[in-house]
């Protein structure tokens, strides 16, 4: 139990932290150097890392036996200053969660192809498949979690992109509760975020086995 929770909190660090610099270098690449300005144009994890979404939240879903997700600290970024308007900022917002994606990708095939992920997507029960499995199951959650078109989750600048001012003024309201908001959502709707993660990544994994030949 001790090296499984290690792995995750090693595995988490990275993810996030790679997630989190892609908002930050899609933000500078669209014309927006706010997060240059605030340090947070970086691979530092330390410049990333939010006590309770990136370390608490995690470690809690690993002993609840739960699907693993989390975050970080939001990245800033200035909308007004992204090029495109709104789809340029829900393209710096898309940037995290669809780096998690490649990552979950990139480490199955891996998997795949050092015969540590077999036939039906067996996974090797050595410490290498412990960090396969943990790499790929954290990655997934982060996206799947993420892409949730919930404020103030990556996904939700999608739906802000398209929706009419109303809405985008409800949204930025909720958007303001951040982290309380989430954990609102994960003690009352566990069961259901649960369903649908579990569902998402069965969905996501099928692929990746179809894709792979395994």
């Amino acid at each position: 139990m001790v090296l499984e929770i290690i792995i995750v909190i090693v595995v988490i660090l990275l993810s996030m932290t790679i997630h989190e610099a892609m908002h930050a270098f899609m933000g500078y690449a669209l014309g927006d150097d706010t997060a240059r300005q605030e340090g947070r144009l970086t691979l530092n994890p330390i410049r990333h890392i939010d006590p309770f979404m990136t370390v608490l939240l995690p470690l809690m879903m690993v002993l609840l036996h739960g699907p693993i997700f989390g975050g970080a600290k939001p990245v800033p970024f200035n909308p007004n200053r992204v090029r495109f308007g709104e789809w340029g900022a829900a393209l710096v917002a898309l940037s995290g969660p669809i780096t998690n994606l490649v990552i979950a990708f990139i480490v199955f095939g891996l998997g795949v192809i050092c015969g540590i992920i077999t036939s039906g997507g067996v996974i090797q029960p050595t410490i290498y498949g412990m960090v396969i499995s943990t790499a790929v199951s954290v990655n997934l959650g982060f996206f799947i979690f993420n892409m949730l078109p919930i404020p103030p989750l990556d996904g939700s600048r999608i739906l802000y992109a398209v929706a009419p001012e109303g809405v985008r003024v409800i949204m930025q309201k909720i958007e303001q509760q951040g982290a309380l908001l989430v954990l609102v959502l994960v003690l009352l709707f566990s069961g259901a975020v649960g369903q649908v993660m579990f569902g998402c990544t069965r969905a996501i994994l099928h692929i990746f086995m179809m894709i792979f030949g395994v």
